[in-house]
């Protein structure tokens, strides 16, 4: 899948990977859920083997400890959502490819009550995809979660890579690259995610928003 590409997207995962917070590791890591815990595991195995990468390679790559990596694989470990975001960025995939199963045709209902939710190592931010984990896509859609008072600090996504946010109810404030914009209710906002951004919460309530995640390439 990789061909010309492989070699600048492996050097610019080094690069945004080296950048993140290293200490995300070693965070209690909050449950993705039982059933995406396993099928995380599987596509991290299958990316890495397909991009030729050891378990020490790809953890230099992502900021993300061997052992960590090796238990996701596992199935033994269930990552917080900034440790999905710094291998996604290493290996140089969008996030929907590390949580992705394999699905049937036609329409997919995304029941409530049976949401996979990615959550923050604190707890105070939730994020749940709204489209099935059947493919990798070019375009995600997101609904985020941020408790009153919480603060999500995300790294640097693959060069290329778009948010559109608007808020859905409370407030926040994002921040990119120092530039600080304060939405409240109603408003939107269009950012290049590709440097290290923060969601801050800005309301006394929990903050609910909706994402789309756009990436100039969709690779798997």
């Amino acid at each position: 899948m990789r061909s010309v590409r492989e070699t600048a997207r492996r050097r610019r995962g080094a690069r945004s990977g080296a950048a993140g917070d290293r200490t995300a590791q070693r965070e209690p890591a909050p449950p993705v859920g039982a059933d995406l815990t396993p099928v995380v595991g599987a596509n991290l195995r299958r990316l890495r083997s397909h991009r030729g990468l050891s378990l020490e390679r790809l953890s230099q790559l992502s900021g993300v400890s061997r052992a960590m990596l090796g238990q996701i694989e596992l199935g033994q470990s269930a990552p917080t959502i900034n440790v999905l975001w710094k291998i996604a960025s290493a290996l140089g995939v969008p996030f929907s490819a590390l949580i992705t199963a394999k699905g049937s045709d036609g329409p997919h209902v995304l029941r409530a009550d049976q949401a996979k939710l990615l959550k923050s190592a604190d707890g105070n931010f939730t994020s749940r995809a709204l489209f099935p984990f059947d493919e990798p896509r070019r375009v995600e859609f997101y609904e985020l979660r941020l408790a009153a008072g919480g603060l999500e600090r995300a790294d640097a996504h693959n060069p290329g890579t778009t948010e559109n946010l608007v808020v859905a109810s409370g407030a926040v404030e994002i921040e990119v690259e120092g530039r600080k914009e304060q939405l409240s209710e109603g408003d939107a906002i269009v950012f290049e995610a590709d440097s290290p951004h923060v969601y801050r919460s800005r309301s006394d309530r929990e903050t609910v928003l909706y994402l789309v995640m756009t990436y100039a390439d969709t690779v798997g």
